[in-house]
């Protein structure tokens, strides 16, 4: 078995993992030359050798933190046997998938196991993508990174805020100790394509005072592209499929508008572009919700983009190379500040009085063109 750093001295994280059965995800035929099920390194009888993988794919079934009786569904695979089927354009990203994460006697007890096999791979610089499950399962992904006492930014793509103290269900309720608890390793938190119809407007003024952004589906579908930049800035992404339209994941049975299923991959490929985004899962995928297989189809196309912006990531020079960037020296508000825009990207930065850059958009730059202060400077100076 290749090296993976051990939790202790006789405990590997495929104590903590069943493998992949490919032949029942395939057919009688196998896959085609071309096809991801021919390229990606999949556990069967051993563990594949992660340490060559660009991602990781683990999946997580657990069901239990959304209320439904049994503990887990064949969700995990249903995604596979969609995604392992799509032809792979992208030679320069390597794909390993380590099987599925055994549920646990309890609900903790699968935090547990997958908190440990996602802290593992981190800690060897991997790319986590996990397959649930019940969104609440990113308790756990954020716990690989409070165990690391490593400070992050997420993002949670949801049409629901799940702060909802008086349910019972951990999948609506879980934000609430992953942004509060102590101690805390949450530097900023953003909640993408909330529907307004289904949050409180007190739960918007909290979220405000804590210096987290909240952004409307609408707000975000009318210019997708003023999310990229903070995306770009996570290292833990949390997709839950009740954020797409009913019309594009039949399986989602929250409501029936949100995302397109074109929205869902252009966010997924801005998550890949993300030079520090580690740990991504897509949650709350019920495959008996399905209607042929359309919502496990959608969801293997976002992956696909994911790898898509991977592999586009690669190709992305460091701030450091400036000869790879445009830089436009900008006064406005008295106030003496660059921008930086990609020359192999097209993506932007904008220097802070610290000296500091960070991600922004070419509405930002235009903004402060125009002698006005862009609100993501002025954010990014609150929670300074």
């Amino acid at each position: 078995m290749p090296y993976l750093a051990p939790m202790s001295d006789s405990l590997h994280i495929a104590d903590f993992l069943h493998p992949v059965h490919l032949g029942m995800l395939s057919g009688d035929e196998g896959y085609k030359d071309g096809q991801l099920g021919k390229k990606i390194d999949v556990y069967e009888e051993q563990l594949p050798d992660v340490l060559q993988a660009d991602i990781v794919l683990v999946g997580c079934a657990e069901q239990r933190g959304s209320g439904i009786g049994k503990k887990s569904s064949n969700a995990p695979d249903a995604i596979r046997e969609q995604f392992y089927a799509l032809y792979g354009w992208h030679d320069n990203i390597r794909l390993a998938d380590i099987g599925n994460v055994k549920t646990g006697a309890s609900l903790t007890d699968t935090y547990a196991a997958l908190k440990t096999v996602i802290t593992e791979l981190i800690a060897i610089d991997k790319t986590v993508v996990i397959l649930g499950g019940s969104h609440d399962l990113t308790l756990a992904q954020y716990g690989a990174y409070r165990d690391r006492k490593q400070v992050i930014e997420a993002a949670c793509i949801d049409s629901l805020i799940n702060l909802d103290i008086d349910s019972r269900k951990r999948d609506l309720n879980f934000l609430m100790e992953m942004l509060t608890g102590e101690p805390n390793f949450i530097r900023h938190y953003n909640h993408i394509g909330f529907q307004s119809y289904y949050v409180h407007p007190g739960m918007l003024e909290t979220m405000d005072k804590l210096r987290f952004d909240c952004f409307r589906v609408g707000q975000i579908r009318e210019n997708i592209e003023e999310i990229e930049p903070a995306i770009r800035s996570c290292e833990l992404v949390s997709f839950d499929i009740a954020s797409l339209a009913n019309a594009y994941a039949p399986a989602n049975i929250v409501t029936p508008n949100g995302f397109t299923g074109e929205d869902a991959c252009v966010l997924m490929r801005y998550a890949g572009l993300s030079p520090h985004m580690n740990t991504l899962g897509i949650y709350g995928y019920e495959p008996q919700r399905d209607q042929h297989n359309l919502t496990a189809k959608q969801i293997s196309h976002m992956l696909w983009y994911l790898v898509d912006g991977r592999s586009r990531a690669k190709r992305e020079a460091s701030l450091e190379q400036r000869e790879f960037f445009n830089e436009f020296h900008i006064a406005f508000a008295e106030i003496d500040t660059m921008f930086l825009q990609s020359k192999k990207t097209g993506r932007w930065w904008m220097q802070l009085p610290d000296k500091k850059f960070i991600p922004c958009s070419y509405k930002d730059y235009m903004l402060a063109s125009s002698n006005e202060i862009p609100e993501r400077w002025f954010r990014a100076q609150e929670r300074d």
